[in-house]
Formats: structure tokens, sequence, C-alpha cells
């Protein structure tokens, strides 16, 4: 049997409004090459000038990561020639980076990894080839948008710690999770905003020596990245246990056949000719700004999620789903501060508002039920103003509308009857209309009693008190 030993490459664009080293704007949706200057083209006599915002969000995140931040560190050229490199080199952190020996905790399994990070450090991206036929694999030309040359990325590299591909993408979730709960990015992998590529060999089980290491790229989702290291994890195993070689090599996932096709050979570390970038100086990091932007630094997820567990005594996949964006913890929050009772907040949450919210195609921070009145609704559930089955409709009005619980259960007459003299009223007509399925009851068959209360929540449009329906039949069966 054989292990895979897995590495991954991030690499996240920093929200910042200008680039790294120019004052071009790093919109998403301009038009092809709008967004240039002589500068992140690289044209002969422009010099760049270190935006400090993006040195300030590395800083962050390598906080946030548990990276030793440097007391000083510098720029340098890593050289080769792609055409979406206007420069022929890229300006990139190889000898100092900001952020070194770091970790993430992740949850695989049911149990606990720690992931190392190696390093975190800063890099401008390069542009953006458009292949004709949308794939590089059989495109006839490609065209080059440098809109996103010199764009500020983070990457964040992990030591080879993880073992399986659930792994790798529990790994990329909490990672992502971070980001955005740091706000240093918007994580959207659709628009290239996070990218990353993945470091795969296989070894024996039991053995501590490396494999040879293959690399894979366009990774589009974190379900591509699972996805192409199953299908590699058996795609080297079998070669090697038929007697075959893994090569150093880079392989192209193809989402539409779920295979990795070879590209080139992997370049090595020497193949770039690294050298200090000469139009930048070193940097000298104080340690009171680093001081104050950990000051700055919020609940992180991971450290929320456990918190979840800890005082509101939920699952860990109740807490797991409820920490994945900030906005979604603080919103589930809000509502425990305003009912109480944590886990049936939780249930409806993840249940009808992530339903609602997954049909309309919109995120919590559009959502129009404040946590105020999903808290209200569930009140009035409990003081038996509207059943649970009502308490469904008015929340999807809630959610379309806006309206507060009230107002709903007003507009539309849902209060739940629980007078007993209306209901035994409305029991004694079904029992008399279904003689044949309340013999079944007095018989001992006592699931069929569920046809007859089925009955009562229709002739009542699903305002009757159930638990007080319940016993007004055993009632009227027992007469």
């Amino acid at each position: 049997m054989f292990e895979p030993v897995i590495g991954i490459e991030v690499h996240a664009q920093l929200k910042t409004e200008s680039k790294l080293f120019c004052s071009c704007s790093t919109r998403f949706d301009a038009s092809p090459n709008s967004n240039t200057c002589p500068i992140c083209l690289g044209l002969p006599g422009a010099l760049p000038v270190l935006n400090k915002k993006a040195l300030e969000y590395g800083i962050k995140t390598g906080l946030a990561f548990n990276c030793r931040i440097a007391e000083f560190s510098g720029f340098d050229r890593k050289n080769y020639f792609y055409p979406d490199l206007s420069k022929n080199y890229q300006i990139t952190q190889d000898a100092f980076p900001i952020g070194i020996n770091g970790h993430i905790d992740v949850m695989s399994d049911g149990a606990m990894r720690r992931v190392r990070i190696k390093r975190a450090h800063l890099e401008e991206d390069a542009g953006k080839s458009v292949h004709e036929g949308g794939a590089i694999t059989g495109a006839a030309f490609s065209l080059e948008d440098y809109n996103r040359a010199g764009v500020p990325l983070l990457e964040i590299v992990s030591e080879p710690d993880i073992r399986s591909p659930k792994e790798a993408y529990e790994y990329l979730l909490m990672l992502r999770r971070t980001l955005l709960y740091l706000g240093v990015s918007d994580c959207k992998m659709e628009e290239g905003s996070l990218r990353c590529d993945v470091n795969i060999s296989i070894r024996p089980e039991g053995s501590d020596k490396f494999g040879t290491q293959v690399e894979l790229k366009n990774l589009n989702s974190f379900r591509a990245v699972e996805r192409s290291l199953e299908y590699e994890v058996r795609r080297q195993s079998q070669l090697v246990a038929d007697g075959g070689e893994v090569i150093r090599e880079t392989r192209h996932w193809d989402e539409s056949s779920q295979v990795t096709v070879s590209m080139r050979r992997k370049e090595r570390a020497e193949d770039y000719r690294y050298f200090p970038e000469p139009d930048l100086p070193q940097l000298s990091i104080k340690r009171a700004w680093v001081d104050e932007i950990k000051a700055t630094l919020p609940e992180l997820p991971w450290a929320r999620r456990m918190r979840f567990i800890r005082d509101y005594e939920l699952p860990e996949y109740d807490a797991s789903l409820l920490t994945d964006t900030q906005e979604l913890a603080d919103y589930f929050e809000a509502a425990v501060r305003e009912y109480g009772q944590a886990k049936t907040v939780s249930n409806w949450v993840m249940g009808e508002l992530s339903r609602l919210m997954n049909a309309t195609g919109i995120g919590i921070e559009r959502v129009k039920v404040s946590p105020g009145d999903l808290a209200a609704m569930l009140k009035m559930m409990d003081k038996g103003t509207i059943s649970g089955k009502i308490a469904k409709t008015v929340f999807e009005e809630m959610f379309t509308e806006g309206k507060s619980p009230e107002t709903i259960v007003k507009e539309k007459g849902l209060v739940q009857i629980a007078d007993e003299d209306e209901l035994r009223r409305i029991v004694d007509r079904v029992i008399e209309e279904n003689q044949e399925v309340a013999d079944q009851v007095r018989a001992g068959k006592d699931r069929a009693i569920g046809f007859l209360v089925g009955q009562v929540m229709k002739m009542t449009k699903g305002r009757a008190n159930p638990k007080m329906v319940n016993e007004l039949l055993r009632q009227g069966l027992a007469d």
C-alpha cells in the first residue's frame, strides 16, 4: 500500500485597490490591457514602489497562520520566459519571506491535524492567457491580458504534511475561511483571486522517504483539488506497482475527462536564477507595527468553531458550518442572544435559512430576515401562537418580503388554534368520517393515528395545535 505525501501552494490575491508596485487598479472586470502602465509591464526606466497596504495584509495573514514575522525582508527576481510575463521576470520574495514556520489546524475524519506552513511571501501576479477554445491543451492560439500583471499576491506554502485528498480539501477550506475572516482577500476562485498548485508524491506506508514529486495545475475549485489528487494517487500507485517510475513533471487537470495530462517537465529552483531585486530596498519591519497589526486580528474560524462547541454545546458539524463565514457566525450569535436556545437557532439557520439562500443564490449579508425576527418567530412557536408547520410558511414569507413574523401571522390569519372545544368538534368529525382508520387504531395499529392527525391538520389548514390534536384524538378513540 502507498501513502500520498501532499503539499499545497496557495496564491491569494490581496484585496488592495492598486497593484503591488504601481498605482494601476486591481479591478477584475476592466477591459483587456486597460489597467496597465510602464511599471507593471516592466518597460525600461520604470521603477517599482511597494504598496504598504499589501505588506500590512501579508503580515496580518502571517500572524493569523501562526508564522514568525521577519524583522527584515526583501524582494528577488524570479526569471522565466512565458507569454503572460511581459517582463520575463517576476518580483517575488525568495530569500526573505515575510512569514515562516506557521501552521493551520484542520479537522479531517473526526481528528485534528496540524499542517505546517513553510512560508508566506508577497509577489506580483502575472498576466492572464486567454486560450482559444477555453483550454491550453489543443488551443490554436492564445491572447494575453496584462491587467492582472502586478496585482499583489500572497503565496502560502505548506510543508508536505497532508496525507489524503480529503485532508487537502479541509486544509483549503480552513485557509480560505481564515483569509475571508481577515478581510485580506475575496477568495473568488472563479475570478482567479484564489488559486492553488498541488504537489504530490507517493511512498510505501511507514516509509519516511519522499517519492518523486508531481505538480498539478488548472485546479479551479477545492473539489477539483480533491478529485485530481484522488486520480493522481491511483495513477502513481498503479504505475509503481507495474514496475514503472514516476517522473518529475507538471500535469494539467482536465475537468471534463477527470484525468491529469502531462504538460512539461517540472522546473527546479535553480532554473529560475533568483537574484535580489535591484530596484527595491530591503524592508525593515518594526516590531511595534507588527504588534499594532496583531491587535486588529478578529476571532479566527478555528477558534470560533471550538468556542461554539464549548459555549453553545453544538455538534462539531453545526459549529463547522456556522463558522464558514464571519457574517453567518455573527448572524447565528445575534439570534442566540435574542432567543437563548443555540441548537434551535442552529437548526433553523442550517435548515430553512440555508435552503432558501441556496434556492435564491443570495448570501447571508442580503438576507431580509433579521436575527431578531428569527428569534421572535421562534418565541411565537414556544408560546403556541403558531405551529412548527406554520412557522415554515411564515419564515418563507419573512425571507421573501422582509416582514416581521407578527405582521405575517396577523395578515394571513395564521394564529394556531388551541381552543379545546373548537378542536374537539373537529376531532370528533374526523373520527366519524374515518371509522375504518379509527377502528385500526383501537385494534392496536397505533401508527394509523398519523392519518387522523393529518386530516385534522388539513381541515384546519395546518393551524391546529399538534399536541392537543393527538391528545384529543386518543380521548375520542377511547370513548
